[in-house]
């Protein structure tokens, strides 16, 4: 070996080593706890190797209910909070008067402790036998009926879900594409102008195209965050998510290790593996469909 390529390794060996106790090894232990049956915590035996905890945590009823609001989470938030902060972020671009103003104000919510957003969202949405709520005094003004939005019917659970996951990742995503739209050569704008486009046609072919890497980019990060999502849940349901059926991936997996049912690290690291495959099999869709959709020019 060179005496240069050994200064290069050497240079590198800090950067190795943290990547190799804090990511390597903890990966393959997970791998390892998940294939070892009837693993006992206490005395940190086991019977024998096989996929006993696979099939266990995936015929258990609390993971199937955590798969399912995980899978909701990211299909409804998702595009919804990519497509809102893109509006926002063309309505931002195109004000002058107070545009930095305007710009702090949509960012406060993602420097706000998440559990704080979240215990003022449970005030705002839960119904009490002392009030009903901002949320439910509004809709009795307009004549509707009051909603229990925290421990009434599931689809009132997953709105506030959502409408919280929403309002929590839109700041991030209106600082970037502001940006993104900021970076966009004017000259396009102007040559296209001069060709008589309207601004559907020049948003379309121009602006959509020249911030689609940046797009692209919060696509794939907000599946990630999504799949990733638990103590949103636990500022507005409580701790205790399987009772409330609001439990996700990442919150049964916790359960596993340190909840109520804790003391299973193979049934935990089976369930992260599972998550570690279905966000690695969406991640390589996404990347294979941006080969096609994407612009890097």
């Amino acid at each position: 070996m060179k005496k240069n390529d050994l200064k290069g390794w050497l240079y590198l060996l800090p950067a190795i080593l943290f990547l190799g106790i804090f990511m390597v090894y903890p990966l393959i232990d997970v791998c390892i706890y998940s294939i070892e049956e009837n693993f006992n915590f206490a005395s940190q035996s086991f019977t024998g190797y096989g996929l006993h905890n696979f099939r266990y945590v995936l015929s258990d009823p609390y993971f199937v209910q955590a798969l399912k609001n995980t899978f909701i989470i990211v299909v409804i938030t998702v595009p919804l909070s990519t497509g809102f902060a893109l509006l926002l972020s063309l309505a931002l671009s195109s004000i002058r008067p107070l545009k930095n103003a305007f710009q702090t104000i949509y960012f406060l919510p993602y420097v706000t402790n998440t559990l704080a957003v979240g215990l003022v969202f449970m005030i705002l949405f839960k119904k009490t036998d002392y009030t009903d709520g901002l949320v439910n005094l509004l809709i009795n003004r307009f004549g509707g009926a009051s909603v229990d939005f925290i421990d009434g019917p599931y689809w009132a659970k997953i709105f506030v879900m959502c409408f919280y996951t929403i309002w929590v990742v839109l700041p991030f995503k209106v600082l970037i594409l502001t940006s993104a739209l900021a970076s966009v050569n004017q000259e396009y704008y102007k040559a296209a102008k001069v060709d008589g486009a309207g601004a559907g046609r020049i948003f379309v072919k121009i602006t959509l195209p020249m911030i689609s890497p940046t797009v692209f980019y919060l696509i794939i990060t907000g599946f990630i965050g999504a799949f990733k999502a638990y103590s949103d849940e636990v500022a507005l349901f409580g701790t205790d998510l399987n009772a409330a059926g609001m439990n996700t991936i990442v919150g049964y997996v916790y359960d596993m290790l340190y909840g109520n049912s804790g003391g299973y690290p193979s049934y935990a690291a089976a369930a992260a593996l599972i998550l570690f495959a279905i966000v690695f099999t969406i991640t390589y869709i996404n990347l294979r469909i941006s080969k096609k959709t994407v612009s890097y020019n």
